[in-house]
């Protein structure tokens, strides 16, 4: 298989479609950070850095992070030298706002964005997953109604006792991709105006879903 060009990478995809599991391999595979923003916010606020003070202070507050905080430590994190090569992006952006600064930082930087994947699984398929996932309340072992544990509902990693997290109700479900559409669909457009937007089918084994990203790439 041809190995991919494409260094500089945006990932979108419903939560339970395995977009967890796909930029860990691509990233690891391309030999580029995976750069989430989730891990970002709780790194920043580990370091107590100034920009992670601030995070703190806004999510403490019970606020969500502006624009403008997300997109200096984007900053921030992209101009670190493991970076220079390419990054792959999950989580960021999610508005088009945040979409059009990162096409001018990119700019400033001589760097294009080379693909944004939309990692495609229905509706129905991410709602059975998660409401069939279950988490140990310790350690953060993943399980499902699936593929328990070897002991009922006891972690196999750490002996903690593994529950359904209350966000992973189909109430609390349908509700995070109702947003998620909502807020994802007008970037889906601006990247495919843009000329950079991939489909991926996200539906098999995690390997063959990885055989298509590359692919793609």
């Amino acid at each position: 298989m041809t190995e991919p060009h494409a260094r500089r990478i945006v990932f979108f995809g419903r939560q339970g479609a395995g977009k967890g599991t796909q930029c860990f391999r691509l990233a690891a595979h391309l030999g580029i950070p995976h750069v989430s923003t989730g891990d970002m916010f709780r790194e920043a606020i580990r370091s107590q850095s100034p920009l992670g003070k601030e995070v703190d202070e806004v999510i403490a507050a019970g606020h969500l992070v502006t624009d403008e905080l997300t997109q200096a430590l984007v900053r921030e994190r992209l101009t670190q030298p493991d970076a220079a090569n390419g990054f792959l992006l999950d989580g960021f952006p999610r508005t088009t706002a945040q979409a059009q600064w990162l096409l001018e930082f990119l700019k400033e930087n001589n760097w294009r964005l080379d693909v944004a994947i939309d990692l495609d699984v229905p509706e129905e398929i991410v709602l059975a997953r998660l409401s069939s996932r279950r988490v140990c309340e310790d350690c953060g072992a993943v399980y499902s109604t699936s593929k328990p544990p070897t002991n009922p509902w006891t972690c196999d990693v750490c002996g903690g006792k593994v529950v359904q997290r209350a966000d992973d109700s189909e109430e609390a479900i349908l509700k995070r991709l109702a947003l998620y559409t909502e807020q994802t669909a007008p970037l889906l457009e601006w990247c495919e105006r843009h000329g950079i937007l991939r489909r991926v089918d996200g539906i098999g084994s995690p390997d063959e879903v990885f055989a298509r990203l590359l692919s793609t790439l």
